[in-house]
């Protein structure tokens, strides 16, 4: 495991903290402005930033590399001129310095021994080719919807049913984030990942059946009156799906570390995407009776609230979980998010004085021991032979 894979993890952390936090938020947003297209519209469409960002990154690395090699030039120049001048009669064989040069003889290259890089010992070197400008434009283009209906049938979720139903049925997309990447090649299928997600999975299931109570539920289910929470917990399932798709269609394009694109010009293209093409989703929406008849904020503090929600809760925190996909892997980073659920548990607890029993604190230990089994499946894998 590099510094890649152990950064990744440390985001997952970074990211479940946010994603509880933003979700809390979501919620109150809805009490006072329940329009979830909206705040998926404004949250997905922010994350355009990036390709500024991008385009002074790359301007700047430019400059960097330019001044570099005219540095190295320089040095080189002044190194060949410093040679000639103490070595004079260096050059007056011209036939054996040639002869040196193809032998590799007085050389401190030999390239008759030395490979081309370094995972050429078995005579294929494995083809890595970043992708171009337009294959990024195109990439962002295709999975923008993809991830645009992902955000958006979670902030449905939450808009219908409580925050731990909703975090508990994201946790399913482990089991859809396996079997996707194995079919489209991304994963492999091993025991120990069958473990892992069986475990995980196991601890969802009893998150949902183990009990809760708190000494404002009468204060919560006054507030959820008028909801509809077998919609909501459909559409925080379709969420987990599309959510399991667009994490393997993610490090598909990406790569084994992330060296095919630059993740914060494909995020500000689909962001570009949602902001030009994807406005027009709110009239169909509205005319199924899905989404209420749009208006904008009427409180200038609620307006505050969903722009800094937008910028914390989907800009920053979804670039740093396109990180974690890229980092480590699909499965990993999907069951890294199902830590989403004891956090969540502790969060209750201490904002809500909720109590929770013994089975919904034992599947919240294995959701946890789900993650680190995955974690740790190539390595039993190899060490078992599972």
């Amino acid at each position: 495991m590099g510094w890649r894979y152990n950064a990744g993890l440390f985001l997952i952390g970074a990211v479940v903290v946010i994603w509880v936090s933003s979700a809390e938020v979501t919620q109150g947003i809805f009490a006072n402005y329940k329009h979830p297209f909206a705040v998926t519209y404004l949250g997905v469409s922010l994350m355009v930033v990036y390709l500024p960002i991008a385009l002074i990154k790359d301007w700047f690395y430019e400059k960097l590399k330019s001044y570099s090699s005219k540095r190295r030039r320089s040095m080189e120049a002044l190194s060949e001129t410093s040679g000639l001048l103490r070595s004079p009669l260096k050059h007056d064989n011209p036939e054996m310095e040639l002869e040196a040069n193809l032998t590799g003889t007085g050389s401190d290259f030999d390239l008759s021994s030395e490979p081309l890089c370094s995972e050429c010992t078995e005579g294929e070197c494995p083809k890595k080719q970043e992708l171009t400008a337009r294959e990024v434009i195109r990439c962002g283009f295709c999975i923008a919807p993809l991830w645009f209906m992902t955000e958006y049938l979670s902030n449905a979720a939450l808009a219908r049913t409580s925050v731990a139903s909703t975090t508990v049925l994201s946790s399913t997309s482990g089991l859809f984030t396996l079997f996707i990447g194995v079919i489209l090649g991304e994963d492999s299928l091993n025991m120990a990942k069958v473990v892992a997600v069986l475990v995980s999975m196991a601890g969802v299931i009893m998150t949902t059946l183990g009990k809760t109570w708190a000494t404002d539920d009468s204060q919560l289910n006054a507030s959820s009156t008028g909801k509809l929470p077998l919609v909501g917990d459909l559409f925080g399932l379709l969420s987990a799906m599309s959510y399991g798709l667009f994490t393997v269609l993610l490090k598909k394009f990406a790569g084994e570390e992330g060296e095919r694109v630059d993740v914060q010009k494909l995020f500000g293209y689909i962001g570009l995407f949602t902001l030009v093409a994807l406005w027009w989703l709110v009239f169909p929406l509205t005319a199924l009776g899905i989404e209420p008849k749009f208006s904008i904020p009427h409180s200038v503090k609620v307006d505050e609230v969903v722009l800094a929600n937008g910028i914390v809760g989907s800009v920053l925190s979804d670039y740093f979980w396109a990180l974690c996909v890229v980092w480590t892997t699909p499965l990993v980073a999907t069951l890294g998010m199902s830590l989403t659920i004891p956090l969540a548990m502790v969060a209750d607890m201490f904002i809500h004085g909720r109590h929770y029993s013994t089975v919904y604190i034992l599947g919240s230990v294995q959701v946890f021991a789900g993650f680190v089994i995955a974690n740790l499946a190539d390595w039993c894998s190899k060490r078992f032979g599972l």
